[in-house]
């Protein structure tokens, strides 16, 4: 063996375990491997069927400048962390369609590889696996058309007389890509974040219509790319126009966020929170609302660091969306203190809600990833409860500043208790115990 041979090839060894992807879940990490393996052999198979003709390479020329060009707009812009909505399947839908599927599954990879170098740098994993949902989406999509329309799949599908039923067979597939990369994608975001609400992301209304408009767009594209590829040039401004209105909707939600839990900020909160409890003291509807404060929270930051701090109010914001219904809203106040508002609910049924969060926290560790030594995070909570009662004003014009004022008189009291506490405040009575709290709806 060369001298220094065995030096460098446990270098390289000890890079490869040094792979973010190593620190995923078993689970998680054996089905991205199985998707990567998938796309790499449905390559090997589409390589066989051939490249197509000179035409089919100008076209897939034209379309993967057009894929570059997005990906340069988004750099100005930047790329979220988060879940993407993009326009990128306007420009890829065409080459499933029209170009042999070898390029279905290609087109993917030379995007994300262009995102990792010109947008943002994310774990290769997270690039790769992303290219090879997509590619296999597209790929499935290019074999079921041209099976479909009976075309051959080394050739260019044209509209030809039936251009009502190929239009319709588009649109087919655009759907059709569309659930494919959603459902291979959800193993893996719940993977991820068990916590997560799938119905959240998919059937959201802003990104349903954005979806929705990226498959018309995408439909229109394609056939006119079909009649005559000129068209890309007048095609690609429009297309410009719906990305930008896309990263608005972005931007408006993000200012909207807590960028380190996702609950909503205290701004938004309020502001929300405001029109519920107005709502509720015009309907004479019970409400409640409810303070959180993490007890000693400085001492984990202390200890671990603060970018596990960081994974500790992830994962208890995580806990609130476990228990807690989809109407009800949940803020981050700041530092570590949440809110959480619980619109038709009575005082002792708050009590038993707040409870049952503060039992859950205080009674396991925190999910904040591996942590050396075995080690593990677990802290408790404090909570102070208000609930609108039968003597409520509602003359005040100030109703959430004081139910706020309230919850924080009952927070008080449960840190003064001894933390690892719930108390409930109603009117001028405060509670500690479902009994008590069961007595002010009545008081």
């Amino acid at each position: 063996m060369p001298p220094g041979s065995g030096t460098g090839m446990r270098g390289r060894m000890t890079a490869v375990r040094a792979w973010p992807v190593w620190e995923l879940a078993p689970g998680l990490r054996i089905y991205i491997i199985v998707v990567l393996l998938a796309d790499l052999l449905a390559i090997g198979l589409a390589a066989r069927v051939g490249l197509g003709s000179g035409r089919d390479l100008a076209l897939l020329a034209a379309l993967v400048a057009c894929d570059a060009i997005t990906v340069e707009v988004y750099r100005r812009a930047g790329e979220n962390a988060g879940i993407i909505k993009d326009v990128y399947g306007v420009w890829e839908l065409p080459v499933a369609i029209l170009l042999p599927p070898i390029y279905a599954l290609m087109v993917p990879i030379l995007r994300q590889v262009l995102a990792q170098w010109r947008i943002r740098q994310f774990p290769p994993h997270r690039r790769a696996f992303t290219a090879a949902v997509i590619g296999l989406s597209y790929g499935t999509v290019s074999l079921v058309f041209h099976a479909v329309t009976g075309s051959p799949l080394a050739s260019t599908v044209a509209p030809g007389s039936h251009s009502s039923a190929w239009i319709l067979a588009v649109a087919l597939a655009g759907l059709m890509q569309w659930g494919i990369t959603t459902t291979m994608l959800v193993p893996a975001w719940k993977a991820s974040d068990p916590a997560v609400r799938v119905r959240d992301i998919v059937l959201d209304g802003e990104a349903a219509r954005n979806d929705a408009a990226e498959v018309c767009v995408a439909v229109l594209v394609t056939f006119a790319i079909a009649v005559n590829p000129l068209t890309i040039v007048f095609a690609l401004p429009f297309v410009m126009l719906l990305q930008r209105s896309f990263r608005h909707a972005q931007l408006v939600n993000a200012s909207r966020i807590d960028s380190k839990t996702g609950l909503l900020n205290a701004g938004t909160w309020e502001r929300e929170a405001a029109v519920e409890v107005a709502r509720a003291v015009r309907t004479r509807t019970p409400l409640a609302l409810a303070l959180v404060d993490i007890d000693h929270f400085k001492g984990v930051n202390d200890t671990f660091g603060h970018l596990t701090g960081d994974r500790a109010l992830k994962s208890i914001a995580r806990t609130f969306r476990i228990f807690l219904r989809e109407y009800d809203l949940v803020g981050r106040f700041g530092g570590e203190e949440f809110v959480l508002l619980l619109p038709h609910t009575r005082a002792s049924d708050a009590y038993g809600i707040a409870e049952r969060i503060r039992e859950h926290i205080a009674g396991a560790p925190l999910d904040v990833g591996d942590l050396p030594d075995g080690r593990h995070v677990q802290v408790t909570v404090s909570m102070g409860v208000a609930a609108l009662g039968p003597n409520w004003s509602t003359s005040s014009g100030s109703q959430i500043t004081d139910l706020l004022a309230a919850a924080d008189r009952a927070l008080y009291q449960a840190k003064r208790a001894g933390r690892n506490q719930v108390c409930v405040v109603s009117d001028k009575a405060v509670a500690s115990t479902p009994t008590q709290a069961a007595k002010l709806e009545s008081a």
